[in-house]
């Protein structure tokens, strides 16, 4: 009996650390622009998502540029229409971080 009324405070803090460590440290983001981006779907670890409009495309159509200025590279192995790969034309895409680039996993284009 002695043993468990030492374990007490001991497993309430544990309870209060568990439950202050599940509620996050608040940040303060006033002011920042919120990026367009979204976390992937669960298990998709490190994949993000993206959605905006086309602004540019290279003439090799392996890197565009949305409006908001981000760049995504497009590797070969997407099977996409390059044809649709048009200025104006609507976007969503995965993407994984890769030295610095944004390197799509799936896109989906419309018009």
């Amino acid at each position: 009996m002695a043993g468990m009324k030492k374990s007490k405070p001991v497993f309430a803090f544990l309870v209060a650390l568990g439950v202050a460590a599940s509620m996050g440290w608040p940040t303060d983001t006033q002011g920042q622009a919120a990026p367009k981006t979204t976390p992937g779907a669960p298990g998709m670890q490190g994949k993000l998502q993206v959605e905006g409009t086309i602004k540019s495309v290279d003439p090799s159509g392996r890197v565009l540029t949305l409006e908001d200025g981000t760049q995504l590279s497009i590797p070969p192995t997407v099977r996409i229409q390059r044809e649709a790969l048009k200025e104006g034309a609507k976007v969503k895409a995965s993407y994984e971080e890769r030295n610095g680039q944004k390197v799509v996993t799936t896109m989906e284009v419309r018009p």
